[in-house]
């Protein structure tokens, strides 16, 4: 929680006693005396329509503004008390901790004899990162996050070794922010190069043999915008090994269009740069490749091979001169494509056409092709020749998730981890050549899987359209038919996907008999690009529809009580969330939305806010405009109407979705007359959207999180 020096200190006494009140599921007798907000003059009038914003003020960066860090304090102090006082707590946040603490591998990566990848012992707030000469080789230690600093938000972010794994280019994240440093360390001594790289976000890391790599990086912000700013005119550059940032050559931008991204991929002989280029959130890119052999000659000189940014490209590998590539060209749920630059006319030629399924992504391994897909959310995947044919299914544990299968022409073998709501992931190395796999690394757990049930369910929404569920409950709770406090998790976004995978804090809420639900809401990835465009920009209310639709089913199944449905989203489920919570407060006992978009008019403001319009539509024109005023959680918040518990949570480094977002709605939930349940903020610090979070503070925030929702669905942990 965050402890900042204000005007006022920290809150305690009267208020905090006021505040203990509130932890009563009986009514009260007065309101809950929040901690003052200021409220501003500020308004715009926007297509004829004059808009308040009177907590504008709390956009500005904490770091920076003496009335938002005394603001912040002081509702921090108020959060902090509620939350401590609440008596399912303790119970949640020891079971969190002991569900965390187990052994877990990430997927190895080969790079000339040498493996490598990442180990947690269990409650250490970053993983390490190991090597090992050849796959039986004795683990060293090359990378120790926890050392970096000393409350352990300073975290090991992405890595790429070297192609004969001499060297090990890594990126660090600090205090949750996007932004990276590269480092490099010298793999024969464990030492830490001179090099050091920085303004690198939302880069990919390619190495060119072992004398140098392509990065991504933006121009430095101005001072005191680092945080805040809106990212333009991202650039490729090649750093050789041993010089100053400085002396940095750019191999690639677009100074005419300085909103595009870039990120560029070498292929595994080094023969080729492969360069994607976006304009937004949105699957859609242009392609360009740069001939590494002669670029000593001819520079860096880029050809494109797609453009006009109409479709999704994701390089799966090279060879010589021929690349795959999965794509949606044509093929709404993807299908595998190839082509060779060495012709006189290059073509892009089908190897695996689209199928029912999603194709997720593939790899070129040994001499076959690995084919990831999803049906109905859960994976499976095949093995084919190269020319697409001959396939051979991959046997995966029901349902669940299955990720990795990386590797490079030649490769004797993968790896792969598979993992569900009741099993932790697995890593397992598979032989290409018998297709056989066998086990790398298995967690060991303090309880049986098979005592929770996982089932997949699905319901109507408000249109008629069939949606999936996901549902998680113990084995004894589902057998004995009566419904429970129901928690409620969604998305519905960015064409991104909710598949099975395993949360030490969903295994706690169900181990204290409550039940899990996952809605796979239109707007994300489940079912390709129709299910995408059916819940963004003019068709968002779809998504809320879908999840109130989901909360509904619960209730008629009789699987949630009747005041015992909680719902909780990230992003742009918290902006889900807020306005659902807005559209039907009615049918929920509490509500989280967490690190949330929920200024609907000034998103596109601030640092990655602009990408975002692909999906959300642009505020400035009045046809968007209206839609996003219509569902704008800040802009739509019922004063004088019951509302459910709320717990808003956000960071004060979060440069994805800046806290901003959530201080507004904060106050402005504080400020209207919404009922006698607590409307509350928990800001966390030196902590941003979501990644590198150090385990202690994950256990903290989820077991406040756990508390709140059980308090106010009337959750109390069961034994078994």
């Amino acid at each position: 929680m965050v402890r900042l020096a204000g005007r006022n200190g920290l809150l305690g006494g009267a208020l905090g006693m006021a505040l203990l009140a509130a932890t009563s599921l009986s009514a009260q007798d007065k309101p809950i005396a929040y901690p003052e907000t200021r409220r501003g003059e500020v308004t715009d009038t926007l297509f004829g329509e004059k808009i308040a914003d009177p907590y504008r003020w709390l956009e500005a960066d904490v770091r920076h503004d003496a009335d938002v860090a005394d603001w912040v304090s002081r509702e921090s102090a108020f959060t902090e008390t509620y939350l401590k006082s609440l008596p399912q707590r303790a119970w949640f946040q020891k079971r969190i901790s002991t569900l965390t603490d187990f052994e877990r591998f990430g997927l190895p990566q080969k790079a000339g004899k040498r493996y490598f990848y990442t180990r947690n012992s269990g409650l250490q707030n970053q993983s390490q990162l190991f090597v090992r000469d050849g796959l039986t080789g004795t683990p060293r230690l090359l990378l120790d996050p926890n050392a970096w600093a000393k409350d352990g938000a300073t975290a090991l972010d992405s890595w790429e070794p070297s192609d004969k794994g001499r060297y090990l280019l890594y990126s660090v994240q600090d205090g949750g922010s996007d932004w990276r440093v590269l480092h490099v360390l010298d793999v024969d001594t464990g030492k830490v190069m001179a090099d050091e790289l920085r303004w690198v976000k939302f880069s990919a890391l390619s190495w060119i043999g072992e004398e140098g790599f392509l990065y991504s990086r933006f121009p430095a912000p101005k001072e005191g915008e680092t945080f805040q700013s809106r990212n333009y005119n991202q650039g490729i550059y090649y750093h050789r090994l041993g010089t100053p940032q400085s002396a940095d050559e750019l191999v690639y931008a677009t100074p005419d269009h300085p909103e595009y991204g870039h990120t560029a991929h070498v292929t595994q002989d080094g023969r080729l740069a492969v360069i994607a280029s976006t304009i937004g959130t949105d699957a859609r890119n242009d392609i360009h490749v740069i001939d590494l052999v002669a670029r000593k000659a001819k520079g860096w000189q880029a050809a494109p091979i797609v453009t006009g940014f109409t479709d999704d490209w994701h390089l799966v590998e090279g060879a010589g001169q021929k690349l795959w590539f999965v794509t949606n060209q044509n093929a709404p749920r993807y299908r595998l494509v190839s082509i060779d630059l060495s012709q006189s006319a290059p073509a892009f030629t089908e190897v695996v056409p689209q199928r029912d399924d999603i194709l997720e992504r593939a790899g070129v391994i040994g001499n076959n092709l690995v084919l990831n897909y999803m049906r109905d959310a859960s994976s499976h995947a095949e093995i084919l020749s190269l020319d697409g044919k001959s396939a051979r299914s991959l046997a995966l544990s029901g349902i669940g998730t299955a990720s990795g299968f990386h590797g490079k022409p030649g490769d004797p073998e993968t790896f792969y981890a598979f993992s569900s709501f009741n099993r932790p992931a697995s890593i397992f190395r598979l032989d290409m050549q018998s297709g056989k796999s066998e086990v790398f690394a298995e967690p060991k757990m303090d309880f049986d899987p098979d005592k929770i049930v996982v089932e997949q369910r699905f319901y109507t929404s408000k249109d008629g359209t069939r949606i999936p569920m996901f549902l998680v409950r113990r084995k004894d709770v589902a057998a004995s038919g009566k419904p429970v406090p129901t928690l409620l998790y969604g998305y519905g976004g960015f064409d991104i996907a909710l598949t099975p995978g395993y949360s030490a804090t969903t295994m706690a809420w169900v181990q204290a008999g409550g039940a899990y639900a996952m809605a796979n809401l239109r707007g994300g990835g489940e079912y390709g690009r129709a299910w995408h465009d059916a819940g963004r920009r003019a068709n968002k209310q779809n998504v809320f529809d879908d999840f109130i639709a989901a909360g509904e089913y619960l209730k008629a199944q009789g699987i949630a009580a009747r005041d015992g449905l909680a719902i909780q989203g990230r992003s742009n489920g918290g902006l889900l969330i807020g306005a659902v919570t807005n559209q039907r407060p009615d049918l929920f006992a509490a509500a989280v939305p967490q690190v949330g978009v929920m200024d609907m008019l000034r998103f596109d403001r601030f640092t990655a806010g602009r990408y975002w319009v692909d999906d959300y539509g642009y505020p400035n024109r009045e046809a968007d405009f209206k839609v996003l005023r219509a569902y704008s959680p800040y802009h739509n918040i019922h004063d004088g109407t019951a509302y459910p518990a709320i717990l808003v949570t956000t960071a004060d480094t979060d440069d994805r979705v800046v806290p901003g977002h959530s201080f507004k709605y904060a106050a402005a939930l504080q400020h209207a007359s919404l009922g006698d349940k607590p409307h509350l903020i928990r800001i966390d610090t030196r902590a941003g959207h979501g990644s590198g979070k150090p385990t202690d503070k994950l256990i903290e925030e989820n077991a406040d999180v756990l508390a709140f929702m059980a308090q106010w669905t009337g959750l109390t942990p069961i034994k078994p």
